[in-house]
């Protein structure tokens, strides 16, 4: 853990930074389907937690802050995208640029998987991302997804019985 408690603005978000940018992106490229759009708002979430810093009750809380602020900006980022959807519906996606992490979080995808995680309602795929890719703690959950924890133990058993289905029905001889 970072301690950030003494620093001012420019070197706290500096430490976190360097500490926990690439899980942060981990999450919201996993939430997003979109590597790049993912640097944006983990970047973009950095930027909110420098302007606030003076009004952080507990500096100490900065990595949950932005981690709530990462997936809240991922569920505005999938909101928007569907806004777009409904008024381009027939019209050609223009093909993305993958950006220069890329090529790493490819790695990190396994298609299957990735397709079935993708399949499950938003909150399922959050709870899920958020425990077995990011490792958090159910509280942590709640927190970054503002639900209680009950909600979390629901979502991600939900999600999990529903992957399960999926990758089993993906891996039978056709």
């Amino acid at each position: 853990m970072v301690e950030v408690q003494e620093w001012d603005a420019d070197e706290a978000v500096t430490q976190l930074f360097a500490a926990h940018y690439r899980s942060l992106v981990r999450i919201a490229a996993l939430l997003l389907r979109d590597p790049a759009t993912a640097e944006e708002i983990v970047q973009d979430a950095y930027v909110g937690l420098h302007a606030k810093w003076r009004g952080l009750r507990d500096a100490d809380r900065a990595l949950a802050y932005l981690r709530a602020s990462v997936v809240n900006r991922s569920r505005s980022a999938l909101r928007h995208r569907q806004v777009v959807a409904r008024f381009t519906a027939g019209a050609r996606p223009l093909p993305d640029a993958p950006s220069a992490e890329y090529g790493a979080l490819g790695a990190l995808e396994h298609a299957e998987v990735i397709a079935a995680l993708r399949a499950l309602p938003v909150r399922q795929r959050e709870a899920i991302v958020l425990r077995y890719y990011v490792d958090l703690a159910e509280a942590d959950i709640a927190e970054a997804m503002r639900i209680s924890r009950g909600a979390v133990k629901s979502h991600t058993a939900r999600g999990m019985a529903a992957l399960r289905a999926s990758l089993a029905t993906t891996r039978e001889p056709g």
